[in-house]
């Protein structure tokens, strides 16, 4: 049977077990979700089969659970499957049984969670609502929290009183095996941050803070940033194919991160809503949950408005950059899916950047101010910088304006 949308409805169309009912909305959902034809026929096929085995066993949907998939992939007609085969099998059974809790035809996954977890919880949610910190910061260091508490009291009862400078030393130790300089030294302002969180629960003394060791990077100064070329990124924005809905996502993306040095993680959260084409302005959800206003220059505007009416998918997710490949979504918060745009565009420009990461554009944007007169302040608005020392990074850029400032070498030319 040939590996159609119509084919996968009248396949799942046979199903008499307990799944019947659900099957053909599951199928929906995958079309709706933007999976290829022959994606859905094979994932419909997969769930006409757990479907029957279900129903020689007289299972009750309520009580399915992944424990079900452990036995359904042990039959005897299977084990001799390849391990590939296995796998594919348990992702696509998998997968039904989510749409199914999603569609409350199921309970819920049954997850027990350790005391460590829960006071690792805890401090992530003081982080969000007390501190303000970025998604992708809350969640690095509550992982830092948990293998902290993991490593002294595993799953058992945590009693923060009992904790001392050894415990610190012993996790910057472990993480030091495996990590270079930078990342250690990461984790060490995430350990000092969560001994602080306890210390303002009462439940350490101040010292303990101090014991966590300093990590030496060999910096006397912060590096300098390292922007790409204007010629460079007018290359990687030229490479996006305006006749496909990914060039068109890739190029907007990018005029985004060029034109107006927006983070990742700010062009991940847009919304269509943050699009003001009225008054040609973009509002921005920054760290910690601080918004701003930016002019929408004319080719960003005329890329996304490409993007939005040849390129965009129709969704009900209403952020306004989608993900390419089935399933049709957002891209998840914290993820790298800015950083792989930039780096294929830079492959496939052929440009030797500095670095592969998007920050280089928003790092480029703040020396072609700089180099146009523009002030830090200035800098500092529109690249979202809470702090002006962090702005005054970028003073260091100006090589011209510096050596000016620089007094003359004893004897040399005048």
């Amino acid at each position: 049977m040939e590996s159609s949308y119509e084919s996968a409805a009248a396949l799942v169309g046979r199903a008499a077990g307990p799944l019947a009912d659900h099957l053909g909305p599951f199928v929906a959902s995958l079309i709706e979700q933007r999976y290829a034809a022959n994606v859905v026929y094979i994932k419909a096929r997969h769930a006409l089969a757990f479907d029957r085995w279900l129903a020689k066993r007289r299972m009750a949907l309520t009580d399915l659970s992944e424990v079900h998939i452990e036995q359904y992939q042990r039959r005897r007609r299977h084990r001799a499957s390849r391990a590939e085969t296995r796998r594919r099998e348990r992702c696509e059974v998998t997968q039904l049984l989510q749409f199914l809790r999603g569609h409350s035809v199921c309970e819920a996954a049954r997850v027990e969670f350790t005391p460590a977890d829960n006071l690792a919880a805890d401090f992530g949610q003081y982080l969000q609502d007390r501190q303000g910190l970025a998604t992708a910061t809350i969640k690095r260091y509550r992982t830092v929290a948990w293998q902290f508490l993991d490593g002294r009291f595993g799953c058992g009862e945590v009693d923060p009183r009992t904790l001392c400078a050894v415990d610190a030393i012993d996790l910057m130790q472990r993480q030091a095996k495996r990590m270079k300089p930078p990342a250690l030294k990461c984790v060490g302002n995430a350990l000092r941050s969560f001994l602080r969180y306890l210390q303002y629960r009462g439940e350490i003394a101040p010292n303990l803070v101090a014991a966590v060791p300093a990590v030496a990077t060999w910096a006397t100064t912060p590096s300098l940033p390292r922007a790409i070329s204007p010629e460079h990124a007018q290359r990687a924005i030229d490479s996006c194919d305006r006749r496909t809905s990914l060039g068109l996502r890739d190029r907007a993306v990018l005029l985004l991160l060029a034109r107006l040095g927006l983070r990742a993680h700010e062009i991940i959260a847009f919304k269509l809503e943050d699009c003001d084409w009225d008054s040609g302005s973009l509002r921005v959800h920054g760290k910690g949950g601080h918004e701003r206003l930016l002019p929408m220059p004319a080719d960003v505007g005329e890329a996304i408005a490409a993007y939005l009416s040849r390129g965009r998918a129709a969704s009900k997710d209403r952020h306004l950059f989608l993900r390419s490949l089935a399933p049709i979504r957002s891209f998840k918060p914290g993820s790298d899916a800015i950083g792989s745009i930039v780096r294929y565009a830079l492959r496939r420009a052929k440009v030797d950047a500095p670095h592969s990461g998007s920050h280089q554009f928003r790092h480029a944007l703040a020396v072609r101010m700089l180099e146009r007169g523009a002030s830090l302040v200035e800098i500092g608005d529109v690249l979202g910088h809470r702090s002006p020392q962090t702005t005054s990074l970028y003073a260091r850029v100006d090589i011209r304006a510096l050596r000016s400032l620089a007094p003359p070498w004893p004897g040399g030319a005048r």
